[in-house]
């Protein structure tokens, strides 16, 4: 399996320095994102983007294989293992149902991983965006954990929107888009998130998810 960094051009997967500064009020801000009873929508804006990149991601959106995570080592199994534990802990008052919460975080894990992103990165956007709430529904009708805005069926789905409340299918929609504005932005992921988001440029939903990466990080 990839390591989390793969594919990130050299960008360190640690936030940049130049955001430290913001993250004391970042954090208050993705508090109040979290608690919040509506899904604070990523607007994710329908643009052109080109045939080879809308056929990779097409292509990741169809991938029907079941999140199972291979090892090459009984070491890398273990760090899981123990991720898994300890994550499922910080998840147990948003996810109460210990099978819902094992089966969310195995597939938050496995997208996040297949998409070279780092895992703790993908459940701060999540928290952000709709509080690890399966079912939150946005004003501007973004579906799901991850938010994702329903034009994306039809442009590289099969145009079930329906689908979007499927958790695999949403978090495989989400980890593929966000890893497709990573490429897009060369790599920058300030811009990647604000474009995820609809406000690109503007510092406030990258800080809040970067301040909830903070927390969702795992240290063996």
């Amino acid at each position: 399996m990839a390591s989390a960094s793969a594919g990130w051009r050299g960008v360190p997967m640690r936030r940049r320095a130049g955001w430290s500064r913001l993250l004391a009020g970042a954090v208050c801000l993705t508090a109040l994102l979290a608690g919040a009873g509506s899904a604070q929508a990523g607007n994710q804006k329908e643009e052109a983007i080109a045939d080879a990149m809308r056929l990779a991601l097409s292509n990741a959106i169809a991938d029907a294989r079941p999140p199972k995570p291979k090892f090459g080592d009984i070491n890398e199994r273990i760090r899981y293992l123990y991720w898994l534990g300890e994550m499922s802990e910080r998840l147990k008052k948003k996810l109460p149902d210990p099978q819902v919460r094992i089966e969310f975080l195995e597939t938050a894990w496995y997208e996040a991983r297949r998409a070279g992103l780092d895992p703790a990165l993908v459940l701060g956007l999540i928290q952000v965006e709709s509080a690890f709430r399966k079912y939150a529904l946005s004003s501007v009708s973004a579906h799901g954990y991850m938010q994702v805005m329903p034009f994306w069926t039809r442009v590289v789905g099969d145009s079930d929107s329906k689908k979007l409340f499927n958790m695999q299918a949403n978090l495989r929609y989400g980890c593929a888009i966000l890893r497709m504005y990573v490429d897009m932005e060369g790599g920058n992921l300030y811009l990647a998130l604000g474009r995820y988001n609809g406000s690109r440029g503007r510092p406030e939903y990258p800080n809040a998810v970067l301040a909830a990466w903070k927390r969702w990080e795992f240290k063996t």
